[in-house]
């Protein structure tokens, strides 16, 4: 566990300074902050939202609310993949909690998948979707994310149905989030 005083967080404040001067108001910069808190740890800890409320003269409270309310910020670590399966009203009737079913038993977290229940991904004419990182996996099967996570598993490319191909790591997804796109390629 870090705390908001160690080495990770002082090699990061150049990176925060740079997200920071993108803002007219400090403040306007948390939500790129708390990428870029993740992008190291994998998730925003409590030294993560200290390090935040520091960088912008922000109340502790204040950042951890911001940080809490929004699901895109993970208070528990990730792996590598964050597997998300939309259990919404169209994608659950479409197949979406066989597939979580069939993925909670096939594939318990082991550090590399991180599998979690998802509200609507608002691309319900592809239903049912799968995010990997936040990027689109659509009409989905059971069989098809078993093998999506195996593939991902045995660090073969996978390609979305939409968006960034190749998929990138959680945190790398997180940084390209802060505003850091080119070292994500």
């Amino acid at each position: 566990m870090t705390t908001a005083d160690s080495p990770v967080w002082t090699d990061l404040a150049a990176d925060a300074e740079v997200v920071i001067a993108r803002y007219p108001h400090a403040r306007s910069a948390l939500l790129p902050l708390l990428h870029l808190v993740q992008s190291v740890e994998g998730h925003v800890s409590a030294a993560g939202i200290e390090f935040c409320a520091r960088r912008l003269g922000l109340t502790v409270a204040e950042v951890q609310a911001v940080a809490t309310f929004y699901t895109m910020y993970k208070r528990a670590p990730v792996g590598d993949y964050l597997v998300g399966v939309c259990t919404n009203t169209l994608c659950a009737v479409m197949g979406g909690d066989a597939i979580l079913g069939a993925l909670q038993e096939y594939s318990p977290e082991d550090g590399s998948i991180t599998l979690e229940a998802v509200e609507c991904n608002a691309a319900c004419d592809h239903a049912p979707v799968i995010m990997v990182n936040w990027e689109f996996f659509d009409t989905m099967t059971p069989a098809a994310a078993r093998r999506l996570v195996d593939d991902l598993r045995a660090g073969r490319a996978v390609s979305p149905s939409r968006g960034r191909s190749p998929l990138c790591t959680f945190r790398q997804t997180s940084r390209l989030l802060a505003g850091f796109p080119e070292e994500t390629r």
